[in-house]
């Protein structure tokens, strides 16, 4: 198993319902495939560095997982079927990359426990 960041953003338009409805749908296409989500990060409604489809901001997502290759392409089949899905990024992470998302998970738990 590989180990995987996607980052996608969701049309500004929705409500705070769709929008949980819609990152539920990703993690359950990829739990059905078997992926296992390590972390997943709600980034919030953000401005776009460039208008895309009209639209000067959206909702952004983060979620890292474990998965086979062929998860990853089902995965962007379906975010390129959405038409709430304004665009999106999937990496595989290389062994420096996964030692710096480590490094980043447990330093937001060490800031959440402090808090």
């Amino acid at each position: 198993m590989n180990q995987y960041e996607t980052v996608f953003i969701l049309t500004p338009v929705l409500s705070d319902v769709q929008m949980k409805e819609a990152v539920e749908k990703f993690k359950g296409i990829l739990t059905a495939e078997g992926a296992e989500i390590v972390n997943e990060e709600n980034w919030g409604m953000r401005k776009l560095a460039y208008p895309i489809e009209k639209k000067s901001t959206g909702f952004y997502e983060f979620i890292e997982f474990n998965a086979e290759p062929s998860v990853v392409a089902k995965l962007e089949v379906n975010f390129r079927r959405d038409e709430r899905v304004i665009r999106f990024l999937t990496i595989k992470q290389d062994k420096y990359a996964a030692e710096y998302a480590a490094k980043r998970r447990s330093l937001r738990q060490s800031k959440s426990e402090e808090a």
